[in-house]
């Protein structure tokens, strides 16, 4: 998300740091291209107006124009307000002090309603609360259906709704009883959409949000519509009052100019931002941390979260001693593999390093996630005394492995290759100055 917005302004300050001092002839250059860079980026133009504004006041000080690096006080300057813009900090769901809570997802058909209502599901059922889902969409075939499938897969409950009901009111009602009934402590309700916003998509919403006094009201809008999803969730807001966004499909949007703008127009916080397909795609919206991913900065924060979250620290202790001392098994190379994978889609995780130094071209790094699978594969087709001891595997054992995989005798032959080598630089590392250091770390190595 953010590529392009990313590489232009990492581009502008490039050239600043190419001046030998700044002066406002190069701070209006400098100005003017991260203003194209923002419109470019599709952040609507009121917005780029402001933000503008608000830089230039600041970095055209006499403070930063003499100051010893003035393109690092302009970065700096940059990220404050592009924080600001984006909310500064990060919004929270809110919570009612009597439950069950009630939380109305709303937004345009297509948007992703569903299936961030199942995300949001889980995120609150990995964060302490016990959320029950339903779905009162009873106009597009096979709605209700769709949030079914959604929860048996999450292994969730949904309300599904007593014989007979079949309007939105009755649906939201018994849903909200049967939470208070079950301890289920949150309501989540899938509401209708529309191609297009109309009087009487609106009239029922009106009706739910009188009925079930929502303390959240959820817009779900896509990312890769861009303005068009700025615009339906600042007419949300005017007619039926939304406390929050959640903006779906942000991994393929390399803009970002909704994200950028949403907050501003509509006064309302963007509170998730959905990226990928699985269930857990969904991740809390952190201005901060944003604003330092499109400057460039990375989101160190995240990455470790996520691996705190994916790793299992006894599994990572083991892991590190067998590093030292040169016990590293294919079995343990397999296992690496898969816990790597329950991070998300590397590429992503890679996009959260900071792009500079070495490390400036890791976001275009492709992870080819076939050979991952690949590579498990043929080392599940190894016997135990064969993953425990390589140097076993002859002719033989390579043809019958590679048969059991699906794969060739070259690519077994590769795979042996690289661990071989990997093993030499690990035995490297462990003696010495490194295998100290190593020994000492306290943080799980993955």
């Amino acid at each position: 998300m953010f590529d392009n917005l990313s590489d232009k302004l990492q581009r502008v300050f490039k050239n600043l740091r190419g001046e030998g001092r700044l002066s406002a002839e190069n701070m209006e250059t400098a100005l003017r291209e991260i203003r194209v860079a923002l419109l470019e980026a599709d952040v609507n133009f009121r917005v780029v107006k402001q933000l503008i504004e608000a830089i230039k006041v600041k970095a055209m000080g006499e403070e930063v124009l003499a100051a010893l690096s003035p393109s690092q006080q302009v970065i700096k300057i940059v990220k404050e307000e592009l924080t600001k813009m984006l909310g500064s900090h990060e919004s929270k769901l809110r919570f009612s002090n009597d439950p069950p809570t009630v939380m109305l997802i709303v937004g345009l058909q297509g948007s992703g309603k569903t299936t961030s209502t199942g995300k949001l599901a889980r995120w609150l059922s990995k964060n302490g609360h016990s959320p029950l889902m339903v779905s009162v969409d009873v106009y597009r075939p096979a709605a209700r259906d769709q949030l079914r499938i959604v929860a048996r897969d999450l292994k969730l409950p949904v309300y599904e709704g007593a014989p007979g009901e079949t309007q939105p009111i009755d649906l939201a009602r018994s849903a909200r009883r049967e939470a208070a009934q079950s301890g289920r402590d949150v309501v989540l309700v899938d509401t209708a959409g529309r191609l297009h916003i109309d009087a009487a998509l609106m009239t029922e919403l009106g009706q739910l949000k009188e009925l079930l006094s929502p303390v959240e009201i959820l817009f779900v809008a896509d990312a890769m519509t861009g303005q068009d999803a700025v615009k339906s969730a600042e007419e949300f807001h005017k007619q039926l009052g939304i406390t929050g966004v959640i903006l779906t499909k942000m991994d393929g949007d390399a803009r970002g100019g909704a994200a950028l703008s949403i907050r501003s127009v509509t006064g309302q916080p963007l509170k998730f931002v959905g990226v990928g397909e699985k269930s857990d795609a969904l991740e809390p919206f952190y201005p901060e941390r944003v604003a330092s991913r499109i400057l460039g900065m990375g989101d160190i924060l995240s990455f470790i979260e996520k691996a705190e979250e994916a790793i299992d620290r006894k599994q990572a202790a083991e892991m590190q001693r067998k590093l030292i001392e040169n016990e590293f098994t294919l079995e343990d190379f397999r296992d690496q593999l898969k816990q790597l994978r329950k991070l998300g889609p590397l590429e992503s995780m890679l996009s959260m390093m900071p792009q500079v130094g070495i490390m400036k071209d890791l976001k275009n790094v492709k992870v080819d996630e076939k050979e991952i699978t690949r590579v498990v594969a043929i080392i599940d087709s190894m016997t135990p005394r064969e993953r425990d001891n390589h140097m076993i595997i002859n002719g033989a054992r390579r043809r019958r492995i590679a048969k059991g995989s699906g794969t060739s005798v070259q690519d077994v032959n590769q795979l042996l290759k690289q661990y071989t080598q990997a093993r030499k630089m690990m035995k490297t590392f462990s003696g010495g100055f490194m295998g100290k250091k190593l020994g000492k770390l306290k943080l799980p190595l993955f």
